[in-house]
């Protein structure tokens, strides 16, 4: 059924609307890196790449179940983010994770965690009554 719109009325899918204020841009890396992996299809993409040494942009659309363009605008935003690097190799884009993203996920865990989160043979240690080493100059 057509509707009556009076004149220079403008349509807006507030959905969308929606979804691009909470995703403003923010200059706190933390906040920018947690927004990057909040979306399931960028987090598909992530996992692709965590099980792969790197991958060309065009394989992403079967992990994903989306369309070239979209992942391209997701991809965009993982590059931002710093979650993922890219190299162009002749008409080809292939992704791999950042170097440093695990650790930057760990220090958000870690400063979520009261005490900080303790390295595995650090509670072995505690747990059979040893001491830490100390480090050497």
């Amino acid at each position: 059924m057509p509707v009556n719109l009076p004149a220079g009325s403008i349509l807006v899918n507030i959905e969308n609307a929606r979804y691009y204020a909470r995703m403003k841009k923010t200059a706190d890396p933390e906040v920018r890196l947690l927004q990057a992996l909040a979306d399931p299809t960028r987090l598909a993409i992530v996992r692709e790449l965590a099980g792969n040494a790197e991958v060309c942009a065009c394989d992403f659309t079967t992990c994903c179940d989306v369309g070239q363009p979209t992942v391209s605008h997701h991809l965009k935003v993982l590059r931002e983010a710093g979650v993922v690097v890219s190299e162009r190799r002749g008409s080809w884009i292939f992704y791999r994770l950042a170097p440093n993203v695990a650790e930057r996920l760990g220090g958000i865990a870690r400063g979520l965690v009261p005490g900080g989160l303790i390295p595995v043979g650090e509670l072995t240690r505690r747990r059979s009554g040893q001491t830490a080493k100390p480090a050497s100059a």
